[in-house]
C-alpha cells in the first residue's frame, strides 16, 4: 500500500479529464468539485478554470509542487479559501482568482514566505459584506513581492486608508468599474506605483490633495474615462491640472455629466467661466435658507407642544397673576378713595390712632 501511495504521489501521469502538455496542465470546464491530487510534479502552469471548486483547503493541494509558478482558478464560483490553502506551492507567482464568489479568504492561505507577483481578484466581490475580507487579505498576507493587483469590477465603493500600505513593491493597480465614490491621497502612498486604472467608477472629482499626490509621482500612469465628472465649482483644480499633466492616458476622453448645459461636453474644453459658479452658490444659498425655514418650523412646532402639554399649569399661572393684579389695583383703589375722601382721611387717622 505504501508503495501504490508513493507512486501515486510520485505519478507523472495526467489528471483524469486534463491536458498535459510539457510543463503545463489544463483541466478547464470539466465540471471539476475539487483539485485533482495527481497533479504532475513538474508542472509550472495549471488551469482549473471554469469548473465548480466551492473551495480552496490543505487538502486541495496535498503535495509539495516545487516549479508551479502559475495558477489559474477563475470561474468557479469558489466562496472559501481556508488557511494553508497555497502552502504547497512555494514559487506561485501569478494567481488568478477572478469570477469568482468569496465569502472568506484566510490571511494564512500563501505561505509565509511566498513569491507571489501577480494577484488577479476581478469580479470575485459580488457582495459587499465580503469586502473586507479581501481587504483584510491583503493587508496581512505578506505580498511583499507582488506587483500587479486587478482589483476591478468589485463593489468597492470607498477604500479603507492604508489598504495598500503592506504592497511596497506594487506597480499596477486595476480599480476599474469598482463604485468608487472617491480616492483618498493615502490610498496612493505606493512608492513604486506606475500604472493606475480608475475607470467607470462613481468619481465626480478629484480633490487638492489627491491631485498634489498624483503630481508627486511624475512616472505614474492614469485612465480615468467613464467617470460622472461634476462639471461646477469644485472641479476647477483638477481641470487646471488636467490640462497641464501628462499622467492621463486617457484625457480625451474625459467628458461631464452634470450640469445638463455642459452634458457630453469634453473636460478640456470646459473654461472656468462656464462652471457658473455663481448659480451653484445662490443653490447653496436657497438650500441654506429652505433648511433654516424648517428648523424654524420644528421650534415652533416644539414650542406649541409644550404651551399644550402645560395648559393646565399656565392657566393655574395666568389666574395668580390676574389675582394678584386684582390684589394690587384694589389697594390702589383704596389709597385713590381715601385721599381724594377728607372724611374717610380723618377716619384713616383716628384708625390708626
Amino acid at each position: 500500500m505504501f508503495f501504490v501511495l508513493a507512486f501515486a504521489l510520485a505519478c507523472h501521469c495526467c489528471p483524469d479529464k486534463c491536458v498535459c502538455s510539457s510543463q503545463t496542465v489544463k483541466c478547464q470546464n470539466q465540471g471539476l468539485h475539487a483539485v485533482p491530487n495527481s497533479i504532475p510534479a513538474k508542472t509550472k502552469i495549471l488551469f482549473l478554470t471554469g469548473n465548480n471548486i466551492s473551495d480552496i483547503n490543505r487538502a486541495s493541494f496535498p503535495t509539495r509542487l516545487e516549479l508551479l509558478t502559475d495558477l489559474y482558478l477563475s470561474g468557479n464560483n469558489m466562496e472559501h479559501v481556508y488557511a494553508m490553502g497555497f502552502v504547497n506551492l512555494p514559487n506561485l507567482s501569478r494567481l488568478d482568482l477572478s469570477n469568482n464568489n468569496f465569502q472568506t479568504f484566510n490571511e494564512s492561505a500563501l505561505p509565509p514566505d511566498n513569491n507571489l507577483e501577480f494577484l488577479n481578484l476581478s469580479r470575485s466581490l459580488n457582495n459587499h459584506s465580503f469586502v473586507d475580507v479581501i481587504l483584510d487579505f491583503l493587508r496581512s498576507a505578506n505580498l511583499l513581492h507582488l506587483t500587479t493587483l486587478d482589483l476591478s469590477n468589485n463593489d468597492l465603493v470607498i477604500l479603507p486608508d492604508g489598504i495598500f500600505s503592506s504592497l511596497p513593491n506594487l506597480t499596477s493597480l486595476s480599480l476599474q468599474n469598482s463604485s468608487l465614490i472617491s480616492i483618498q491621497n493615502v490610498t496612493l502612498k505606493l512608492p513604486l506605483l506606475r500604472d493606475l486604472d480608475l475607470r467607470n467608477n462613481s468619481l465626480r472629482t478629484l480633490h487638492s490633495s489627491t491631485l498634489g499626490e498624483l503630481s508627486a509621482k511624475p512616472d505614474l500612469r492614469l485612465r480615468l474615462s467613464g467617470n460622472p465628472w461634476r462639471c461646477n465649482c469644485i472641479i476647477d483644480e483638477m481641470l487646471m491640472w488636467l490640462k497641464n499633466t501628462t499622467q492621463v492616458m486617457d484625457k480625451q476622453e474625459l467628458t461631464c455629466a452634470e450640469p445638463e448645459p455642459l452634458r457630453r461636453e469634453p473636460l478640456l474644453q470646459v473654461e472656468l467661466s462656464q462652471l457658473n459658479c455663481s448659480s451653484d452658490m445662490e443653490r447653496v444659498l436657497e438650500t441654506s435658507y429652505v433648511f433654516l425655514g424648517l428648523v424654524l418650523a420644528l421650534i415652533g412646532v416644539i414650542f406649541l407642544l409644550v404651551l399644550y402639554l402645560n395648559r393646565k399649569g399656565i392657566k393655574r399661572w395666568m389666574y395668580n397673576i390676574r389675582d394678584a393684579c386684582r390684589d394690587h389695583m384694589e389697594g390702589y383703589h383704596y389709597r385713590y378713595e381715601i385721599n381724594s375722601d377728607p372724611r374717610l382721611a380723618n377716619l384713616s387717622i383716628n384708625s390708626d390712632v
